[in-house]
């Protein structure tokens, strides 16, 4: 290290949940890069674990079937910010695993206890094996997977403005459908009995409907720095 350079900055946990559409992943990503740390998509896991199942023909309707197989695949995901990776029996499944196919079930499936529990767990060792800190955006972080994190930010957006946002990125969809799904897929998330998508009491909220992108990074970019520099 340089003479007066500046100490390497400690370790933090930073929880970033909300629904489909709020910015999350352009965010998380960003944040993590940003400020040096590694990243990681919980979405993409359980979509990767759904995948599986719908292509190893696992009845996805039967809970029960869904659980016997749920410690089944491996499941292996990159957390480099400017290139995470999600692999499933040792296969790429980035592209796949965002398929309308996917999409539509992934809920169904994050339901089930033991696939909540297996994933759950995949989670909790990723971030604690991140030696220089770690952003896990989700549902469930802040409040299930990791309630010790040194911060914890839940983003919010009108259903309105989150459709227009997926509908967007999903190129060309149509915006009226996108937001009822985002809708029915945000009821399935918060009513679930295990792990259900909801704002940890201790989270500072962000709604980010009149944000630009790189406001919504500055202020949690802002709020990360913060809470590094009180360690």
């Amino acid at each position: 290290m340089e003479n007066g350079a500046a100490p390497t900055a400690p370790a933090v946990i930073v929880a970033i949940d909300g629904p489909s559409g709020t910015g999350k992943s352009s965010t998380s990503k960003a944040v993590a890069a940003q400020l040096g740390l590694s990243y990681l998509d919980t979405g993409a896991q359980y979509r990767a674990i759904t995948w599986w199942m719908v292509t190893n023909g696992i009845d996805i309707a039967d809970p029960h079937a869904v659980a016997d197989a749920a410690g089944k695949p491996e499941i292996v995901s990159g957390t480099d910010p400017a290139a995470p990776t999600i692999a499933v029996d040792g296969v790429d499944v980035a592209g796949p695993i965002r398929t309308q196919e996917v999409t539509s079930k992934v809920s169904a499936v994050s339901a089930v206890p033991e696939v909540r529990a297996r994933i759950t767990e995949l989670q909790r060792t990723i971030a604690a094996a991140a030696e220089r800190g770690i952003v896990v955006e989700g549902r469930d972080i802040g409040t299930t997977v990791l309630p010790d994190a040194d911060l914890k930010i839940f983003l919010t957006a009108s259903a309105e403005a989150r459709a227009a946002r997926r509908s967007g990125e999903l190129k060309n969809a149509d915006v009226q459908a996108t937001r009822e799904a985002l809708i029915k897929r945000d009821a399935a998330d918060s009513s679930r009995k295990t792990s259900p998508l909801a704002k940890a009491d201790d989270a500072v909220e962000v709604d980010t409907t009149d944000l630009t992108l790189p406001q919504v990074i500055e202020c949690v970019v802002t709020l990360v720095e913060e809470k590094r520099a009180g360690k």
